[in-house]
């Protein structure tokens, strides 16, 4: 049966989505923009600043989950320029230090809220 996953560190949605989903022991996360859930502002600082909020959400959802950061199994990651992949790559590796979850990483058009960078995940619970 699915369940509904929401977590309140994350900011609310900006549509009609939940911040993720679970069924059995699997989490499968909406795409995290860089949004501070305290102010509902997107993170000022650039891609390196973005890339850390996009990311502190995506864990509150996964462990709202009943996950934690070493159960993520997989991330996608959007970013508004591939110029940025470096700056994101070094956020990244602070986040996933070891063991890092399969990626697929690619440039799009636009993302919501004209930001820089959105990250969702499948994971699963402990």
């Amino acid at each position: 049966m699915k369940t509904v996953v929401t977590s309140d560190n994350a900011p609310a949605a900006i549509g009609p989505y939940s911040h993720g989903t679970a069924y059995n022991n699997l989490i499968f996360t909406s795409g995290q923009l860089p949004v501070d859930a305290a102010t509902s502002k997107v993170a000022e600082g650039g891609i390196t600043a973005q890339s850390i909020q996009s990311l502190k959400n995506l864990v509150s959802v996964v462990e709202a989950g009943g996950g934690d950061v070493n159960t993520i199994l997989k991330t996608t990651c959007y970013l508004a320029n591939i110029s940025d992949f470096a700056a994101f790559n070094e956020v990244y590796k602070t986040v996933f230090e070891t063991d890092c979850p399969a990626r697929s990483c690619f440039a799009v058009k636009d993302l919501p809220l004209g930001v820089l960078v959105e990250v969702e995940a499948i994971a699963h619970a402990k």
